[in-house]
């Protein structure tokens, strides 16, 4: 649809209809518009997966590895098949927009959403993040480039103002947006966060360079509740505001417009960015109503705007010969067949002293240890969140693989020192019905029911309100084992009762103490009492809570039995690891200790897991250490270990994934999307916390490894590094200059030269190993990194064989950015190329002249 015929949809509606489209419907949809054939645009949250439009745990989706995973993964083709997946996912819950992917950086390891993020270096989350975006678009739904920009901590993330110069913004923090761009990404999301002084949904980042210099032709949505303005939003190149009805804009909005306070022309251009994002979508004309049926059927084709194949999705995703009309049955199974793929490819082995992979024939007993082997944590917390269908657990995968061929014996060790999860169906029953799960009910002011219904989960974020709605309630009925001194919680805000057996434990007002709507709607605070109860019989416990305005509605029971004596945990674990043959000892998180809202502030391990793990170690040299970790943790004890393996949040498939890895049956993958440090105090850059409301980033380009770099300090693992099942030697390096080709984002894409690097396979396995390019300026008139990832590829080979791997360097990689001159620049001389294995172990080198390159060079500032 060209621009014209845009502006001509456009002027039919008068500047009210205009202006009510550039809020949201409802929380999760725009608004239609019958008078040009305009449906709704259906959004949800990413990246893990797609949650569709309510918390519901009996609405399920597939659960991807976390984006720490896929960042290790080095693998944009396996990127795109995954995005592939989320989009099949989308078209199945009737969702447009995928609010995926996140391109901030791991700045810090304390935040919050670390684990939702693909890498500490531009260029990896930008190729990372690109190959995600095309998957997703590939097949019709429109991919959200976020959180735009520098929203890399969560402490008071509504009001930080993050002070960053303007080389560090565009050669660090901006670059991956500007990669997502050129990959031809339709949304892109503000953050919640300020940048030097102006609020992200004001900024004039949003029109230059996002919209001007890079030409991004989609739309700019805000976060939820991030627009806090009328005029200054509305006049930034802002699109959409988030959710609806109400808000800022709406009513408000018009009457500025009338004012001449915002120029028409400005809403004018909004609502054809949104018209054109919709057209693309098959939202908009004819194909609004049925292009979603059609795709199911097999039978949709292109409908307009750029190339995309909807079809291709379940095809992709399926068997190779497609079939009509595919079911999400067998979709599912491909499906997960792809995400047990993935945990393979993006587990990172950090250290083996010769343990993996793990001999079947050679074992007759393997304890498997730590309560994540049965319980792990398959994602982070926040709005990200899904519910899976069926999780495979570590202890699941293992026995699997080892059934009728070795005992397995689960010793769950000490517990976490944490409070108790949300009760689940395997822990509870409804008193209503009996079945596993919980009942929720809904109250009136007189404490009549109005809404009754049985659930799986005692973590209700949106229970229904009926007419009249004033109390929440979560009832069920907790065998109570051995009895002891049990802890109960319940969560939300305003008035909150918990009741055992019809004795109050809690009865009280809790208020609201953030406006954060991840706390509010989606992790509110737990209140927590233990009471000793008797053992062997049914606990009735019930949580309620009072609605009020402007205090959510979300509602959380939590049960659980007392903890075992650690001394005892840690004496059956070891007791375990003695008569065993081989041991699996699973270390993670805890249920909050990763989530949206609140920065970490430390890395240790919870509990005892430091103790435990020692203790193992020491009876049994064969243990393996698996982890269970979103982001980065201490290992003060890694060079116990016998083998180190980094698993993530490694989604519902992990169990199967981690076990393909232990017992040879896949290689692990993963090479570190960031540099793990010995201690926090380590870390060159840490810190998560603004200071009279400024976080400053005086580290400027040096963040990950750049700052350990810098630093001089030896981290405990660094960027980029990762063993597999074989041995390589790097044998020669050559660099070849490339003809770069002009158009849009050619300096950010195209090669301005390839390196090509020889390396051979010398170990006894067939495997992979990822090449890495790294640039250096030995002499510079500028403050630079003392190297810097330039490019990456995979190799593979066969035992003793040689290959030659291609890495294409674009001219950016050569390029800074002019705070003087406004644009990019190039300092004439000598680059040193580096290649290897990670960004400290790099035996091959090359020197070139950026004469021989043709590069564009220009004076330094």
């Amino acid at each position: 649809m060209t621009e014209e015929e845009l502006t001509r949809l456009a002027d039919k509606l008068d500047l009210r209809q205009r202006i009510r489209l550039l809020t949201g419907a409802t929380t999760w949809r725009t608004h239609a518009e019958p008078v040009l054939g305009l449906a709704e645009l259906t959004m949800s949250d990413g990246p893990a997966g797609v949650r569709g439009e309510t918390w519901d745990e009996r609405d399920t989706s597939l659960l991807l590895p976390s984006a720490s995973a896929l960042g290790a993964m080095w693998d944009e083709r396996l990127a795109e098949r995954l995005g592939a997946l989320l989009a099949a996912e989308a078209r199945r819950k009737g969702v447009d927009v995928v609010l995926a992917p996140n391109l901030n950086l791991h700045r810090s390891p304390l935040g919050g959403r670390h684990f939702e993020c693909f890498a500490e270096d531009p260029v990896l989350t930008g190729r990372t993040g690109a190959a995600l975006i095309r998957g997703i678009q590939r097949h019709g739904v429109a991919a959200t480039a976020k959180h735009y920009v520098a929203n890399d901590s969560e402490t008071d993330r509504l009001t930080a103002d993050v002070r960053v110069g303007e080389r560090a913004l565009r050669e660090v923090y901006l670059a991956p947006f500007e990669a997502a761009v050129a990959a031809g990404v339709r949304a892109v999301m503000t953050g919640y966060n300020g940048v030097n002084g102006t609020t992200m949904t004001e900024s004039p980042l949003l029109a230059e360079p996002l919209k001007g210099e890079w030409g991004f032709a989609g739309v700019v949505v805000s976060d939820w509740g991030a627009v806090r303005t009328t005029g200054p939003s509305a006049r930034a190149a802002l699109d959409l505001a988030m959710p609806g009805p109400g808000g800022p804009w709406e009513d408000a909005l018009l009457r500025a417009v009338e004012s001449g306070a915002v120029p028409v022309e400005v809403i004018d251009d909004k609502v054809r960015r949104l018209l054109r994002l919709a057209h693309w979508a098959g939202a908009l004309g004819e194909s609004a109503r049925s292009v979603n049926s059609r795709w199911l059927s097999g039978t949709c084709t292109e409908s307009g705007g750029p190339a995309f194949e909807r079809a291709g999705a379940v095809e992709e995703l399926a068997a190779p010969t497609r079939q009509a009309g595919p079911t999400w049955e067998s979709e599912a199974v491909s499906g997960r067949g792809l995400l047990r793929t993935a945990v393979a490819a993006g587990a990172v082995l950090l250290r083996n002293r010769g343990v993996l992979p793990l001999d079947r024939d050679e074992l007759s007993t393997v304890a498997v240890i730590g309560v994540h082997a049965a319980h792990p944590r398959t994602q982070g917390g926040g709005s990200a969140g899904v519910f899976p269908g069926g999780v495979v657990s570590f202890l699941d995968g293992i026995r699997r693989e080892l059934d009728g061929r070795a005992e397995v014996v689960h010793v769950p060790g000490p517990a976490l020192d944490s409070p108790p999860p949300p009760l689940d169906s395997a822990r509870c029953r409804d008193p209503r019905c009996g079945a596993p799960g919980v009942l929720l009910r809904v109250l009136d002011a007189e404490g009549r029911e109005l809404h009754a219904e049985h659930r799986l989960s005692g973590r209700q974020l949106e229970p229904p309100l009926p007419p009249g709605a004033h109390t929440v309630e979560i009832s069920a009925l907790v065998p109570s084992g051995e009895g002891g001194a049990w802890c109960f919680g319940v969560g939300g805000f305003g008035r909150m009762t918990l009741t055992v057996d019809g004795r109050a434990l809690i009865d009280d007002e809790f208020s609201r103490l953030t406006d954060d709507p991840a706390v509010v709607h989606v992790n509110p605070p737990c209140q927590y009492t233990r009471a000793q109860v008797p053992g062997g019989r049914d606990l009735h416990v019930v949580a309620r809570r009072a609605l009020a305005p402007g205090m959510g509605r979300a509602t959380v029971l939590c049960a659980a039995p007392p903890d075992p004596a650690p001394e005892t945990a840690v004496a059956d674990a070891v007791a375990a690891a003695r008569r065993a043959d081989a041991v699996v000892l699973v270390l993670g998180a805890t249920e909050n200790s990763e989530s949206e809202g609140h920065d970490r502030t430390t890395l240790a391990l919870p509990g005892h897991q430091n103790d435990l793990v020692h203790a193992v170690c020491a009876a049994n040299a064969r243990t393996v250490v698996v982890l269970n970790t979103g982001s980065p943790v201490e290992l003060p004890w890694r060079d116990a270990a016998g083998a180190l393996l980094l698993t993530w949040f490694p989604g519902q498939e992990g169990g199967a994934g981690v076990a393909d890895v232990l017992f040879g049956r896949a290689e692990p993958g993963g090479r570190l999307p960031t540099t793990w440090g010995a201690t926090l105090d380590d870390v060159p850059v840490s810190r998560t916390r603004p200071e009279h409301g400024v976080l400053d980033y005086a580290e400027g380009l040096h963040i990950g490894y750049r700052a350990w770099l810098r630093s001089g300090r030896e981290p405990a693992y660094w960027f980029g590094h990762g063993l597999g099942y074989t041995t390589w030697s790097y044998d020669d390096v050559q660099v070849r200059a490339e003809a770069l080709t002009g158009g849009s984002g050619s300096a950010l894409t195209g090669a301005v030269c390839t390196v090509d690097v020889r390396l051979r396979n010398t170990g006894r396995r067939p495997g992979r190993e990822v090449v890495q390019v790294y640039l250096a300026r030995p002499v510079s008139e500028l403050d630079r990194p003392l190297r810097w990832l330039a490019g990456y590829a995979s190799a593979e080979a066969a035992p003793g064989e040689e290959v030659t791997v291609s890495v294409r360097v674009p001219q950016r990689a050569f390029e800074h950015w002019c705070e003087a001159g406004g644009g990019w620049r190039t300092e004439p001389g000598e680059w040193l190329v580096l290649a290897g294995r990670s960004v400290d172990e790099l035996p091959l080198r090359a020197v070139v002249d950026g004469r021989e390159l043709d590069l564009a060079a220009a004076p330094s500032p």
